[in-house]
């Protein structure tokens, strides 16, 4: 009964130390992170809400953000072989909100208002969740080299 009960003590202490690997492995946001997202995003994945994958090797367009004081905006540019970048000049307005201990990036356009909650942030990667669970997985974009 001993051997017994030293064994299920043991496969508790391995579950409990797997849940907090988990969480220590997802990295909070913090406030001061949000100026990162400044700057152009190239799209890397999509991860569904199935668990799998979608990879985007080549990207004809990226995202660049622009934030102060936590608003701004958000817009799709065509980076050129000069270093320049092409847009059409629709920008997403967006506002930082904090809830719940998470940080949440609320878009607005004409064309409607939806939110993505700020999963990650780092000097080269951005993840971004949608209310579909959808995952979108930013690098930072690196400029062309014709060189």
């Amino acid at each position: 009964m001993k051997k017994i009960g030293l064994l299920r003590l043991f496969a508790n202490f391995l579950v409990l130390l797997f849940i907090m690997l988990l969480v220590s492995c997802h990295s909070k946001v913090k406030k001061e992170d949000i100026k990162k997202l400044n700057g152009y995003w190239e799209i890397n994945q999509v991860k569904f809400s199935s668990g799998k994958t979608k990879d985007y090797k080549v990207n004809e367009t990226i995202d660049y953000f622009e934030l102060k004081s936590k608003k701004g905006f958000r817009q799709k540019v065509m980076p050129q072989f000069d270093g320049k970048f092409q847009t059409n000049g629709i920008k997403e307005n967006i506002k930082v909100v904090e809830k719940d201990n998470s940080f949440f990036l609320e878009y607005n356009t004409k064309f409607g208002k939806w939110k993505e909650e700020i999963i990650s942030i780092e000097d080269s990667i951005l993840v971004l969740k949608n209310k579909e669970n959808l995952e979108y997985t930013y690098k930072k974009f690196k400029p062309f080299s014709l060189k």
